[in-house]
């Protein structure tokens, strides 16, 4: 089966399973917690988002993954981890400005996920192979992100405030 196929089909099935586990077990028991509450555990995924830095790193990927990709996606992928430190940690104090930490952290996270791709299939163009043992980034974790932002926004656009 060629590669690019592979890994199409791999990302697409990460979107389905990430979007069951979130639809089955993860939005019912956020429903149940106060809005604040429920972006905690959504934010607590990014704080995993270091991880992005294996693009950088010789061994990880393959000597011929363009910088083009590689420097955006490991260093957007850090500045949300920090954005997600600062996030988690304004909900934690429940501060006035944990709001809008959040509102940041969903932004910069959900477009620099969403460039990567980009940049991969289109921008860039990724070869088949170069991802190296960070296959796994694109195919299970970006999709779970991306599910995650999603129901962040849906929790920071209600009008009301799940109920406790």
């Amino acid at each position: 089966m060629d590669s690019k196929l592979i890994l199409g089909i791999s990302i697409v099935f990460g979107f389905v399973a990430s979007g069951i586990v979130a639809q089955l077990y993860i939005w019912p028991r956020l429903q149940t917690l106060s809005r604040e509450d429920a972006l905690k555990v959504l934010v607590v995924p990014h704080l995993f988002r270091f991880v992005g830095l294996s693009f950088l790193m010789p061994g990880i990927v393959s000597p011929n993954l363009s910088p083009s990709f590689a420097n955006p996606a490991a260093y957007g992928d850090l500045a949300a981890t920090v954005l997600a430190v600062i996030a988690i940690l304004a909900l934690a104090a429940g501060t006035r400005l944990a709001l809008a930490a959040v509102w940041l952290l969903n932004l910069e996270g959900t477009i620099d996920l969403l460039f990567a791709y980009y940049q991969g299939v289109i921008g860039v163009g990724l070869p088949a192979g170069v991802l190296g043992a960070a296959f796994y980034i694109p195919t299970v974790f970006v999709p779970m992100l991306l599910v995650a932002h999603l129901m962040t926004f849906r929790l920071l656009l209600e009008s009301k405030p799940a109920e406790t």
